[in-house]
């Protein structure tokens, strides 16, 4: 069973008005509205109203560099990083979720040194340090993937699993961030159904973006709204449904409120003609 919804900053100042602005979206699935500064009670406020109203904290996200160059800057990531996966574990998300970090001064740069050997030696010790001061039980942490980044491919994402070797390291899929050229582009229907072949016994959220190619030189690929650009919905819907449990796929990037609830329903009309 699929549920729909966003990952989106909403900023309630209490659980009644994050599960209203939930019911506004017509959300299901819904990326955590605190982080880990929020106090014990705030916390267990959160939890219980998911739980009451039956909407499912999707992932907790880090969005840091855990792999800076910058020795200090990699101290606070990694810190925030372990910070944030106790709080998906106590909150009982999907998962927590990161990109693997840059090997220079921007925390999501493109950079020739993100794919050595040595970047992904790094890459690999950092995520099993962040796993193992935590030991989560019911949560995972995940790497989103990246176009210029570690993983880059499914078969990239696969050896990551092998390698970190974590029971409760996992899959972040967002298939748009791994069609990184026009090969890819033009036969994605293709390619996404190796992604959900390749990785679906690890996936744990998903992220359901939109993608249109533009006659730019040399070469545009950028995000638009659900239902605006080239990607077959459908498809994407079937092979989340295909994994047989309970799977958040979420909108995200998105400008303004209405655009997420423009988005969030485009995901279940297209939802609808799949059943």
């Amino acid at each position: 069973m699929i549920r729909l919804g966003a990952n989106l900053g909403l900023n309630p100042k209490d659980p009644e008005e994050w599960i209203a602005q939930a019911r506004d979206l017509n959300c299901q699935a819904i990326s955590s509205p605190i982080d880990d500064t929020a106090s014990a009670e705030e916390r267990r406020a959160y939890r219980e109203a998911a739980k009451e109203h039956d909407i499912l904290i999707a992932e907790v996200g880090v969005w840091n560099n855990p792999i800076s160059p910058n020795l200090t800057e990699r101290k606070a990531a990694v810190e925030k990083a372990v910070r944030q996966l106790e709080l998906a574990e106590e909150l009982g998300a999907s998962c927590c979720v990161n990109i693997m970090g840059a090997a220079g001064e921007v925390w999501d740069g493109c950079y020739a040194e993100n794919l050595t050997e040595d970047t992904y030696a790094l890459s690999v010790d950092t995520v099993r340090q962040i796993i193992d001061a935590v030991n989560p039980k019911h949560t995972f942490y995940t790497i989103e993937p990246m176009p210029w980044m570690y993983p880059d491919s499914p078969d990239n994402y696969l050896k990551l699993i092998r390698d970190i070797d974590r029971p409760a390291f996992a899959v972040h899929m967002d298939y748009t961030n791994m069609i990184n050229g026009l090969d890819k582009y033009f036969n994605s229907d293709d390619f996404i159904r190796e992604c959900f072949q390749k990785l679906g016994p690890y996936i744990k959220s998903i992220h359901a973006k939109d993608i249109i190619a533009e006659t730019q030189l040399p070469c545009s690929i950028r995000e638009v709204l659900p239902g605006t650009g080239s990607i077959n919905y459908r498809k994407v819907l079937k092979l989340a449904d295909s994994l047989g449990r309970e799977m958040p796929v979420l909108v995200e990037h998105l400008d303004t409120y209405e655009e997420y609830k423009t988005a969030v329903a485009h995901l279940h009309q297209v939802w609808e003609t799949c059943r």
